[in-house]
């Protein structure tokens, strides 16, 4: 079970009932966390979600609406008495940004390691969840994120039986392990069969629509995209910006033939945001405007 979780939706600046971007995502105990808005931790509180789990932190890009709320983080969570490493991702530059927001922020319980990007795609499996950062079109350098929860294929005994792998093995086999004993080495690929679908969610804000964002959200099971404008009077506006419309994120996600779409990072100036929304399912049919605590548990399909 994956548990996503939108903390924040605006752009540009925080209002009364909506925070900056967030995006947390929960899996097996362990918290990932893109991007850190002005206002994350309470929206984190408001959702009785704790600090101390928070594993991984995936920066979009270094415009202050994404990463200003860092260093207030930082503090709740080594007062959460944190003592593991926190792994923060990000473009290149990350951590001369990160070393200037701790000038606020300077004594902490536990260990940052940040890793910086250079290429237009990166990937990374940590704490059980698959990264795929990729490069999307904005005025600086940004990144989009897909997470994935791989799932394994079905444990077969027959299989393992008929190789007389010792039972004491299968349990650690079936999770991944690798096991050499008495001059004998069993491998997973030995009883699992192929690898069954997992769960993908793919985020990408402030960017133009672009193939990359097509590609990283293929069969996606919920695509979390940008729509700053739903006024299709502002599409000259977006470009200049280089932001998107409502429209163009459905569109987006009906190429990449996602599951489900949730329209974030709105404009302050945008207003009754969800009259617009029929129109956007003309496009894609199940979009849905993102709100401030919006969650879903993702499960695994039943065969």
């Amino acid at each position: 079970m994956l548990d996503v979780c939108l903390l924040g939706t605006a752009g540009m600046m925080p209002l009364p009932n909506r925070w900056l971007t967030a995006l947390m995502l929960r899996y097996n105990g362990s918290h990932l966390l893109i991007d850190c808005g002005e206002g994350t931790q309470i929206a984190i509180r408001e959702k009785g979600i704790s600090f101390k789990p928070i594993d991984i932190l995936c920066i979009t890009h270094f415009h202050a609406d994404h990463i200003s709320g860092l260093p207030g983080l930082l503090l709740t969570m080594g007062n959460a008495e944190r003592t593991e490493p926190l792994i923060i991702i990000g473009p290149k530059g990350l951590e001369r940004v990160v070393s200037a927001l701790r000038s606020i922020a300077p004594e902490l319980p536990f260990e940052i390691r940040c890793v910086e990007m250079t290429e237009a795609d990166a990937y990374f499996d940590l704490k059980g969840y698959r990264i795929h950062a990729f490069r999307v079109r904005h005025n600086v350098t940004c990144y989009g994120y897909s997470v994935e929860i791989p799932r394994t294929g079905r444990f077969s005994v027959e299989r393992a039986k008929e190789q007389n792998i010792p039972m004491e093995f299968w349990n650690k086999l079936q999770r991944g392990a690798v096991i050499e004993r008495d001059g004998k080495r069993y491998t997973p690929d030995m009883v699992l069969g192929p690898e069954r679908k997992g769960l993908k969610v793919t985020y990408c804000t402030d960017s133009r629509p672009c193939d990359a964002i097509v590609e990283a959200a293929e069969n996606a099971d919920l695509l979390i995209c940008e729509g700053m404008y739903a006024e299709k009077e502002k599409l000259s506006k977006a470009k200049q910006y280089k932001h998107m419309t409502f429209y163009e994120a459905a569109e987006l996600a009906s190429r990449a033939k996602a599951a489900e779409l949730w329209l974030t990072h709105f404009s302050p100036s945008l207003v009754r945001a969800e009259s617009y929304m029929p129109a956007v399912r003309k496009i894609f049919e199940n979009a849905h405007l993102g709100k401030d605590g919006k969650s879903v548990e993702l499960g695994f399909q039943e065969e």
